[in-house]
């Protein structure tokens, strides 16, 4: 860990002093939009019964990826946000991305503020930002950026931190991808994870309705977040949610919302039973020879890779034999199902491989 991650970790505000909590999961939810004064009372009024959720949290701006679709209610949305907190005593949480959005919602009251992913994919917004919460004592939470680069998330979190920001938080909301799978957006767990390896006391939250896309998946992805020891979820939830302005299809009612928060399962025994504690260790002792046996393996195939490479470059044969890669990577994908193996993670772990093979040929 460098000094200024060290620096980091050491100044962060735990989330538990700003948002106190008492049950795991702690949840922020709310509509993905404000569309009215009706709509937003009448899901706070949902939620604020349950122990889990501790901040309403909806969308004031919105922005979208095309022109000419509903983009936000605007100003008038803040002073909805203020009802919510007044009447249930629920903190409250919306999207800024510019000054002008810290500027009213700092006007209106709003407790904790949030860089969407669009946002965090731009230095120069986030600077805007930081510029304008510099010297206020406000919670900003960072989403992930769009793309799967931990960098990007990385910087936006230390430019908040450069100017006085300690009640910092990053959420994790999953990865823009073109191909098609299940879910709207690549969770990609080794990226938060790594994140959380390198700034331990950072709290994070997962937002399972964004990398769901779909409802029937917020429960599973937000048990695998608490499975992975992530204890904050940020969950859209809507009283109509079939009738919703925006992201119809990945919220849920607060009353279904409700009763998911009841059934997730907190995974966080101590490893104490002697035995259990053994049978762990063996089995971690079989994993790490097969691990060495793998590195050793792969040293092996670049040795023969970059004698193919040699045999290419006498012969002025290009490095790249596209039909040949195809065929092995399909060859590849198949026999790992045959083995009960992921077909994503063979794809992925041989594109790496092939990847390396390539560059050492060049």
């Amino acid at each position: 860990m460098t000094e200024s991650q060290k620096k980091l970790n050491r100044e962060i505000m735990p989330i538990g002093q700003w948002l106190p909590h008492d049950h795991i999961p702690w949840v922020i939810a709310g509509p993905c939009s404000a569309e009215s004064a009706e709509q937003m009372l009448a899901t706070a009024r949902g939620l604020v019964g349950s122990p889990h959720v501790k901040a309403f949290r909806a969308g004031i701006w919105k922005p979208r990826t095309r022109p000419n679709s509903f983009e936000g209610i605007g100003e008038a949305g803040l002073q909805w946000l203020a009802q919510v907190k007044a009447e249930t005593g629920l903190p409250t949480a919306t999207e800024v991305a510019k000054t002008e959005h810290v500027e009213l919602c700092l006007k209106h009251g709003v407790d904790i503020l949030w860089v969407g992913a669009r946002t965090t994919v731009s230095p120069f917004a986030v600077q805007e930002i930081a510029e304008a919460v510099k010297g206020v004592d406000i919670p900003v939470l960072v989403k992930n950026p769009i793309n799967a680069e931990l960098g990007l998330w990385v910087g936006a979190i230390e430019r908040l931190h450069a100017v006085g920001v300690r009640k910092l938080a990053a959420i994790h909301r999953g990865f823009s991808t073109y191909v098609e799978m299940e879910f709207r957006n690549d969770p990609k767990w080794q990226i938060p994870i790594e994140l959380k390896r390198q700034w331990p006391d950072l709290p994070l939250i997962c937002d399972p309705s964004h990398i769901s896309g779909n409802r029937q998946f917020i429960e599973p992805v937000s048990q695998m977040a608490l499975d992975i020891g992530i204890q904050g979820l940020m969950i859209e939830s809507h009283i109509d949610p079939d009738h919703a302005w925006s992201d119809a299809k990945q919220q849920v009612t607060p009353e279904v919302l409700c009763r998911m928060l009841d059934r997730l399962r907190v995974r966080d025994a101590p490893i104490t039973d002697r035995d259990v504690k053994q049978k762990i260790s063996r089995l971690r002792a079989e994993i790490s020879h097969i691990d060495a046996k793998i590195i050793q393996d792969l040293a092996e195939r670049m040795k023969w890779v970059a004698e193919i490479g040699r045999l290419k470059q006498q012969h002025n044969i290009p490095v790249l034999q596209l039909e040949r890669w195809e065929n092995l990577l399909g060859s590849h994908i198949a026999k790992g199902k045959e083995l009960g193996l992921d077909e994503e993670f063979i794809k992925d772990l041989f594109e790496l491989i092939h990847a390396q093979a390539v560059k050492q040929q060049l």
